[in-house]
């Protein structure tokens, strides 16, 4: 029987509360939402939505190789934007780093998003072998 196994990613922001940035079961990767923040400072990068997703992605990319996958693995992304008004520009971001295989998406706008950010993604992916 598989058992929960905490992520540590060094190279990601770190946790704003009380959560992991990922948490591994079995073959699969459950990835928490990731902003647009510089891990250096743990600020959201300057230049509006499309700096913020480039960055959120970025992270993202990051927590699933220190979990053992990648952006390639990704079965199911949850998108949450502050204003659907962006969605085309996250999109367009978006599609630069799942260009082929895609994963399941779903996308929301939500009133508001942690340290005022234009948004938030998260994943679920598999291990790679």
């Amino acid at each position: 029987m598989s058992e929960k196994q905490i992520v540590l990613a060094e190279k990601a922001p770190k946790a704003l509360g009380p959560y992991n940035v990922a948490n591994r079961f079995g073959e699969l990767v459950f990835a928490s939402g990731q902003l647009g923040l510089d891990p250096a400072n743990g600020e959201l990068v300057p230049g509006g939505i499309e700096a913020e997703t480039r960055q959120a992605l970025l992270n993202m990319q990051n927590v699933l190789e220190a979990a053992g996958s990648s952006l390639s693995r990704v079965l199911k992304t949850t998108v949450f934007l502050r204003d659907m008004g962006d969605f085309a520009k996250m999109n367009a971001i978006y599609a630069e780093y799942f260009n082929a295989d895609f994963p399941a998406r779903s996308t929301i706008q939500v009133a508001a998003l942690p340290k005022g950010g234009a948004i938030e993604i998260e994943a679920i992916a598999y291990l790679a072998h």
